[in-house]
């Protein structure tokens, strides 16, 4: 229903109906673009784990909200355009909308408008109007002293603030309030409206436009709550990685250059061990390096990897490698170190899966003991090549109860290089039956590099620069340690 017209209230210039009819065609390909968008966001992943897809589908039913208001006020403004003022443009084809896409009907019955006659006492209402009200069309409409009966109750001082200012100061109503519907459905409505003068210059009446935006707002809230969600997550996320991160740091070795084990013994090892983290994620994994001098002079070297990543994963290596530290230092052999470790991640209150090779120097003899757990094997370079320690028997650390861990010898010779790494050192892209094959073939081949570093630090070197621009998807450890004259 549109406002009278009084002379200080000049019609505007009717638009054009083609002109309408091309937005109206413009609007309909948006929607259908739009619904497009919609349906690769359903598809694309868990909406309900995942933060990032609800808030993006959150934007797009807002964004299908605000498209099905435009059409529903174009239809009206075309309807109340005299026919013959132009030939309709043709419309532009346009994707099907989805099943939930509301009717033409639904969309016009959102917005309606009243009158309110201050000279007469007379009320008049949109069709339109009482179907957002909940109302039949054969009740009287309600006058503005009945209207707060049917508005929630934190909203009606709102709604007496804005009639009172355009009644009394002349002042256009806009404004937003709750209406309770005798279905106890609650709907939102935004008001548009102003005061229309007489020839004296006060109020005669009242109208205004009235629009069912509940919908709408829902889509906003949905948006405003899920960017939220996303916020803390992200937040969440980056605490997270930075109290790994602390964790990581104070467990692992805090030497960064070379270190020369045992003090004044016989024969020493020269040691360097590096941490390479992920180059395509931020998360901290369970992977750890360590090199320990026991009591009895002999030395322990060890690299290993819990399944996970963050603080659960950090938590979870600092356990175990302190666990190893103290068990070593009471004097168990490498295979009996393996047992425990399984038996201690076997009976964790979160189960994890690990793999770890333990290795023990005796510089008296220049023997070395060790033993692994679902690892690769460590790599003994000689005289400018290299091979594979053959491996003794080994499942994954928590993986079976009982398991057994069997225990290798072998005799190193001055000069020797000797290779610890975990396997997150290749590329995820070559993870398979033939990836270990590989990682070791691209260790074995640096044979002649490593065999003319003339320490310990600079060979790790040469290992991170052949590994540390790879595309990991994974963090990864090694350790070398060479054997000193």
């Amino acid at each position: 229903m549109p406002p009278p017209l009084f002379a200080d209230h000049p019609a505007d210039q009717t638009p054009e109906r083609g002109a309408v009819e091309a937005l109206i065609s413009q609007a309909r390909t948006l929607r259908g673009g739009l619904d497009a968008v919609r349906r690769e966001s359903s598809v694309a992943g868990d909406l309900a784990a995942d933060p990032q897809l609800r808030w993006q589908r959150a934007l797009c039913d807002l964004a299908v909200h605000h498209l099905d208001d435009l059409g529903g006020h174009l239809d009206q403004l075309r309807e109340g355009l005299p026919t013959g003022a132009a030939e309709p443009q043709p419309e532009l084809p346009v994707a099907p909308p989805e099943p939930e896409a509301p009717a033409r009907g639904a969309l016009l019955r959102r917005v309606g408008s009243a009158e309110w006659n201050l000279l007469t006492d007379e009320v008049t209402w949109s069709d339109e109007l009482y179907a957002m009200f909940g109302r039949e069309p054969a009740d009287d409409p309600l006058t503005l002293d009945e209207l707060p009966s049917l508005v929630h109750a934190d909203d009606q001082e709102k709604l007496a603030v804005m009639v009172t200012d355009c009644l009394v100061d002349g002042r256009p109503i806009d404004g937003e309030f709750r209406i309770l519907r005798a279905d106890s459905g609650i709907r939102t409505v935004h008001m548009v409206g102003e005061p229309v003068l007489d020839a004296d210059g006060s109020t005669a009446c009242m109208w205004a436009v009235l629009r069912d935006v509940s919908e709408l707002r829902r889509s906003q809230t949905a948006v405003r709550e899920t960017g939220d969600s996303l916020q803390r997550q992200r937040h969440l996320a980056q605490t997270e990685h930075r109290l790994a991160v602390e964790l990581q740091e104070a467990v692992l070795p805090p030497w960064r250059g070379s270190l020369r084990f045992p003090e004044g013994g016989p024969v020493t090892l020269d040691l360097a061990g590096r941490y390479l983290p992920a180059n395509t994620s931020a998360l901290i994994g369970g992977d750890w390096y360590d090199a320990l001098q026991l009591p009895d002079g002999r030395t322990l070297l060890s690299v290993g990897d819990l399944t996970g990543h963050g603080v659960a994963a950090t938590s979870g290596m600092a356990m175990v490698l302190g666990a190893l530290r103290g068990m070593a230092v009471a004097g168990h052999r490498p295979g009996q170190l393996m047992g425990f470790l399984n038996q201690l991640l076997d009976s964790a209150t979160q189960p994890a899966l690990g793999s770890a090779v333990c290795c023990q120097f005796d510089p008296a003899t220049r023997a070395l003991e060790w033993s692994q757990a679902g690892h690769p094997a460590p790599l003994l370079f000689r005289g400018g090549t290299g091979r594979a320690l053959d491996p003794p028997e080994g499942v994954l650390l928590g993986a079976t109860t009982g398991a057994n861990y069997g225990q290798q010898a072998e005799q190193l010779e001055p000069g020797d290089l000797l290779v610890l790494h975990t396997d997150g050192l290749v590329p995820r892209r070559t993870h398979g039956p033939d990836s270990a094959h590989e990682g070791t073939e691209r260790l074995l081949a640096l044979a002649p590099r490593l065999g003319a570093a003339r320490s310990a630090q600079e060979s790790v070197r040469i290992v991170v620069e052949e590994f540390g621009a790879t595309e990991r998807e994974d963090d990864a450890c090694v350790l070398l340690a060479r054997v000193g004259d």
